[in-house]
């Protein structure tokens, strides 16, 4: 089995550290065929996120100029929305999703909630949670219910981070991820992900995709400790989005894998659509 997208980078125009090229570079690197660039979106507080919703068309522009720079790896433009509501709203407008390739989401502590109501049900209750283990039970709802809204309502490529600092439902996310063609993700940044995660997504029905969340370029590819917990947890390479039979994929010119991964996505977003 091999890896060969990075679906999940930072830059500078959220917090990450490096620029668009930067993390291309990285990419190429560290033996990537795809890699796509994922800012936050601009509700993230203290400037973690992207400061305008317009910043995004930039990126673009960005990456248009990395891509001719750098043809031999497709470059992707994403994003990782925040969900700010329980009812699954994000912080990205249809206009400029529209104009990305794919869109991540996540749920994230530091954000400004669509509403008031939001705000408690988001924020101040999953703080109180870390403290009354009965009040996160509570909180392990309405995280999930917030996730599966966004999935619902949106053509979600994957769901960041799942129950990183905000408990969720594993099961209840997974059964609505299967339904909708959207994957969950086993994150390499963060060590949260552990086997029984995705032992219980697989059962319902879930697709994985292994992403580094890098916010240093340096971190761009580095892949393995999630291809690990893959391997470890017997994923095959249909269970994982950016993942490819190795054998198959050496036969093959490199090119052919990046023009399946990249209909994957856009078959992905096609189906969210529809449904």
């Amino acid at each position: 089995m091999k890896l060969i997208a990075d679906y999940h980078t930072h830059t500078r125009y959220s917090h990450g550290t490096g620029t668009v090229e930067e993390n291309v570079v990285a990419a190429v690197a560290n033996g990537l065929h795809i890699v796509g660039i994922s800012d936050h979106g601009p509700a993230n507080l203290f400037g973690l996120g992207v400061r305008r919703v317009t910043d995004f068309i930039q990126i673009k522009a960005d990456v248009f100029v990395a891509q001719r720079r750098h043809p031999n790896i497709r470059v992707l433009v994403g994003a990782e929305a925040n969900v700010i509501s329980t009812a699954g709203d994000i912080d990205l407008p249809p206009e400029i999703i529209e104009h990305l390739d794919y869109l991540l989401v996540g749920l994230h502590p530091l954000v400004k909630p669509a509403r008031l109501r939001d705000a408690l049900c988001l924020g101040v209750s999953n703080w109180v949670g870390k403290l009354v283990k009965r009040w996160d039970l509570h909180n392990r709802q309405q995280n999930t219910a917030a996730l599966i809204n966004a999935v619902e309502r949106y053509p979600v490529l994957a769901v960041t981070h799942p129950g990183y600092r905000l408990n969720i439902d594993t099961q209840a996310l997974a059964t609505v991820c299967a339904r909708r063609g959207t994957a969950l993700e086993i994150n390499c940044s963060h060590g949260h992900i552990t086997p029984e995660y995705i032992t219980i997504a697989k059962r319902a029905g879930a697709r994985f995709v292994i992403n580094s969340d890098a916010h240093h370029p340096k971190r761009v590819g580095r892949l393995e400790s999630g291809l690990l917990l893959a391997l470890e947890t017997g994923l095959q390479t249909e269970d994982i989005l950016n993942a490819v039979d190795t054998e198959t994929f050496v036969d093959q010119a490199p090119r052919e894998g990046i023009l399946r991964q990249i209909a994957e996505v856009r078959r992905q977003k096609r189906r969210q659509r529809l449904l």
